[in-house]
């Protein structure tokens, strides 16, 4: 099987005649060849985009509504094949391509479908200056998207929905760990009757098919979600070239637990906030503090839960913990388990690579529970991407609090409490761009979605991102 670009509407080879080799995870086998674009693909992206940017930027609202609502539709009608598409190319469990990653996908696609009508500018009058101000809010032009493996047709559209829906043309590169269901975007969007060059999707790594994205002189504004690292060096990049940024980048969240909180509620959700999608899901609280009351009761509780997770072949209906997404990140995060013995840290769960029966050579890990004593350690400060947690006690508010704090990043925060003056205290004063009390990843699609500190600059969600995807042009008009 070849993954192929698409450009202006048509599927293409890469102009190099280079592959990279996909593997699936589960098994570790290669399944397909993936088109190794560069700078020269990347420049038919861009000139089919620019052509295309007339008439579609000057489309109506109607219109470009009905084909983003035609696309969320096909996803759904396409929901097994692209679940399985999935669940193949990333490793996660089929149960949760169905259940969340597709159908947000077509979520995506619906919102902003939506969402581009009931978007408005403002108007100001300056009564007795006989003056009239108003707002344009014009689409910028080609922009750039550029998204990761975890969630890959989530977050792929995710981007691509607002960025179109505002009337701008896209070139778009997924990561090339997990392109299948961007390939398969393309054939949806041209069925929805998508104009040609609107959506152009270039396949490649990151260093060489995503910087020429970056670095493009004439594409206006990059969207990327991915690591810290990355981020900064496309800051880096784009910055002298004035670009408009909006980067979602790291996160290790923090899960607050206090003694008065719905333990059994608390403790379900706190399962799956740890270890949901191979704990590969940058918004997983992956440092759990406890309230030393209840601290030893939930480490009992936890860990017992954690012992029932099945993990195995994606494909089975039964499995909690699919693979891991590649054999190199595999070994990364079994490193970290590694560093945490060293450190000092009491695997209290887990820590294992486990064989999967006929699916030996795949990248599975245990889900892992690790009790640390210091909030300082490489653990508890570094993004370890994977299905492990840290779990520590702590006395007081203020404590947690600075413990919450002392990371980096700033991605979410979850807290779990029934008193509603800790809750608003704690929800103000933790340095996170979201905030979760008594529930985790429950998202409305109309609020701001990103961080602070090194997990990231600007949001995305809601007309957030559609203000990022548009200029706003001030208007002013003197009348006698």
């Amino acid at each position: 099987m070849k993954i192929l670009n698409y450009i202006n509407g048509e599927y293409v080879e890469p102009l190099s005649d280079n592959w990279l080799e996909n593997y699936n995870p589960s098994t570790g086998e290669v399944y397909a060849k993936i088109a190794n674009s560069n700078a020269e693909d990347v420049e038919n992206a861009y000139k089919a985009a620019k052509e295309a940017f007339p008439e579609w930027s000057n489309s109506t609202l109607e219109k470009r509504s009905r084909i983003l609502i035609k696309i969320a539709d096909l996803i759904e009608e396409q929901l097994v094949d692209l679940a399985q598409a999935e669940a193949k190319d990333n490793g996660k469990p089929l149960s949760l391509a169905l259940s969340v990653d597709i159908p947000r996908a077509s979520a995506n696609f619906r919102f902003f479908a939506n969402a581009i009508t009931q978007f408005s500018s403002e108007a100001h009058e300056s009564t007795g200056l006989n003056t009239m101000n108003f707002t344009l809010r014009q689409p910028l032009g080609v922009v750039g998207c550029i998204s990761p493996w975890n969630l890959p047709l989530y977050l792929f559209t995710w981007k691509i929905a607002p960025a179109i829906a505002a009337g701008n043309t896209v070139v778009a590169k997924p990561s090339e760990v997990t392109p299948l269901t961007a390939f398969l975007l393309g054939e949806i969007c041209t069925k929805a009757g998508l104009p040609k060059g609107v959506l152009n999707i270039v396949h490649g790594t990151g260093p060489t098919a995503g910087q020429a994205i970056v670095e493009h002189k004439h594409i206006k504004a990059i969207s990327f979600t991915g690591g810290t690292k990355t981020g900064e060096h496309i800051a880096r990049s784009a910055a002298p070239m004035f670009k408009k940024l909006s980067l979602e980048l790291g996160g290790k969240n923090p899960n607050l637990i206090f003694a008065d909180c719905d333990y059994n509620k608390m403790l379900e959700t706190t399962v799956r906030s740890s270890f949901a999608n191979q704990g590969q899901i940058c918004l997983c609280g992956s440092r759990i503090f406890v309230e030393k009351s209840i601290f030893e009761k939930f480490k009992t509780d936890f860990v017992e839960k954690v012992k029932q997770l099945k993990v195995g072949n994606p494909f089975d209906a039964d499995t909690n913990v699919g693979a891991l997404v590649s054999k190199s990140h595999l070994e990364k995060v079994a490193s970290y388990i590694e560093i945490a013995k060293k450190e000092g840290g009491k695997i209290l769960y887990g820590g294992n690579k486990v064989t999967v029966k006929g699916f030996e050579n795949g990248y599975y890990l245990e889900p892992t529970v690790i009790e640390v004593f210091d909030d300082k350690c490489r653990v508890n400060q570094e993004e370890i991407f994977g299905p492990v947690v840290t779990i520590m006690p702590f006395k007081t508010e203020e404590e947690v609090l600075n413990m919450a704090n002392s990371v980096k990043y700033g991605l979410s925060a979850t807290i779990w409490t029934t008193n509603i003056n800790r809750t608003m205290r704690i929800s103000k004063e933790i340095e996170a761009g979201i905030v979760w009390v008594n529930t985790w990843l429950n998202r409305d699609l109309r609020t701001p979605f990103g961080g602070v500190k090194d997990s990231g600059v600007g949001r995305e969600g809601g007309f957030d991102a559609l203000r990022f995807f548009t200029e706003a042009k001030n208007v002013c008009i003197k009348y006698e």
